[in-house]
């Protein structure tokens, strides 16, 4: 099974226009996992968009894989 980590660094991705310079960093506590996805500047735009739909969506999809493996999950997008 992928970790959390992975999963985040796949979706992330498959979205930008530049996949080398994603970057995940993961801190776990417990039961809860904050993850902190940096990614280049010129692909910020495609990880938030429109409104925060696409992160909102990253979130919500983190938060699911998250719930099959029994632990909470925060996603932050490092500006």
């Amino acid at each position: 099974m992928l970790s959390l980590k992975e999963i985040l660094t796949d979706i992330a991705a498959a979205i930008v226009d530049h996949p080398d310079d994603v970057v995940v960093l993961e801190q776990e506590e417990n039961n809860e996992v904050t993850l902190t996805l940096s990614v280049h500047a010129d692909d910020m735009g495609m990880v938030i968009g429109r409104h925060g739909r696409i992160a909102k969506a990253i979130r919500s999809v983190m938060k699911a894989a998250a719930g099959n493996c029994g632990k909470k999950v925060n996603v932050d997008i490092k500006d």
